[in-house]
């Protein structure tokens, strides 16, 4: 048996990288344990496992409990420094525990200045036994920059296979979805909107649904952006617009609102691959999405030209025509369920591998 401890565990695409209950992950006789996650000094919200103590050196070496063979890095190192994570790579390798880093994220979606995000990933991945991504596009960048080959993995299943094996709605209407969420730091909706309005009304069942989280105008929120949220409030002046403000989606509200449009438009000026775009295949909506980062390597999507100081508007109302034109089928809930065997037994095999080297 290995014990994996994930940074984080309770994520869902970490939890889908485990095998199908009633199965089990196997390389050979290698069974995998993955840990929960500690919990953090400071837990403000349920289920919170940020910021990690995995990746703290001074916690890991206080411990008497907390027993594991790898440490299998994902998402959660943004709030260490480079000197800090060096410590932890330190640690671990005194004590012979192999570190393995999934690479998600080659510029991080939160912040327009990649700076320290590349040198957090410069410990990483030049300390990392194994190191996994999920496109070829990625992994040509991460062999570019450091000279690593990575293992290219498939992103798993997000919606639960179960929900996905429902029947979606049948609709004789074309809902082109823009989710502004909190604005986060790569998503610009308002850029975005004209166009998506114009491609729209150059189709004869379109409307458009924009989305908003509430956060964006609630004053005491982290996300607070008032005056982008106003200037995309303007657009329920649009008769084929419908903007909706509400909480953020808990899981089965987001199902839902995905299965309710046909297409979704990812506004994103930066960033590397997509769960959104994941759960999109899985309930059957297809997916416009921007050019930056390796989306297209992931998955079949409607490409425009989009970057930190660019945008084609024409390549845009292009994508949403043709996304009407070839509407995307969901992807079967057995092929879903092979798949994260598959993937299962990757990450059992990798483990297996880096232990071994440590002996």
């Amino acid at each position: 048996m290995i014990r994996v401890a994930s940074v984080p565990s309770s994520h869902a695409y970490v939890r889908h990288l485990q095998p199908v209950v009633g199965d089990a992950a196997q390389s050979g006789d290698t069974s995998v344990v993955v840990l929960p996650d500690p919990a953090p000094a400071r837990v403000d919200v349920p289920g919170q496992w940020w910021p990690p103590r995995l990746l703290d050196a001074q916690w890991l070496a206080e411990q008497t409990d907390v027993h594991f063979d790898v440490l299998h890095v994902h998402f959660g190192f943004e709030s260490f420094t480079p000197d800090e994570l060096t410590r932890t790579v330190d640690h671990l390798r005194a004590h012979r525990q192999p570190l393995v880093l999934t690479v998600h994220d080659l510029h991080n979606p939160h912040f327009a200045d990649n700076a320290d995000h590349l040198r957090q990933l410069d410990v990483l991945v030049r300390a990392a036994a194994a190191v996994i991504t999920l496109t070829a596009g990625a992994a040509a960048w991460i062999r570019e920059r450091w000279g690593v080959e990575a293992t290219v993995v498939d992103h798993p299943h997000v919606v639960p296979l179960e929900r996905m094996a429902l029947p979606r709605a049948a609709s004789d209407s074309f809902v082109i979805g823009v989710h502004a969420k909190n604005l986060r730091s790569n998503m610009d909706p308002l850029a975005v909107m004209d166009a998506v309005v114009e491609a729209a009304r150059s189709l004869p069942d379109a409307t458009v649904r924009l989305d908003i989280d509430e956060a964006v105008f609630e004053s005491s929120s982290h996300w607070y952006r008032p005056t982008v949220g106003a200037k995309l409030l303007d657009y329920t002046s649009f008769p084929d617009v419908d903007v909706r403000v509400h909480r953020r989606f808990d899981d089965d509200a987001l199902w839902d609102y995905l299965s309710s449009i046909d297409v979704s438009v990812l506004p994103y000026r930066f960033g590397t691959h997509s769960g959104w775009l994941e759960a999109c295949r899985d309930l059957g909506t297809s997916v416009v999405a921007s050019d930056c980062g390796f989306y297209a390597d992931q998955a079949q999507v409607h490409s425009f030209r989009m970057g930190i100081d660019s945008f084609d508007p024409d390549t845009l109302v292009a994508a949403v025509r043709a996304s009407h034109a070839d509407r995307t089928p969901a992807v079967d809930s057995d092929v879903r369920a092979e798949q994260r065997q598959r993937i299962a037994a990757t990450h059992a095999a990798i483990y297996s591998a880096v232990t071994k080297e440590m002996r």
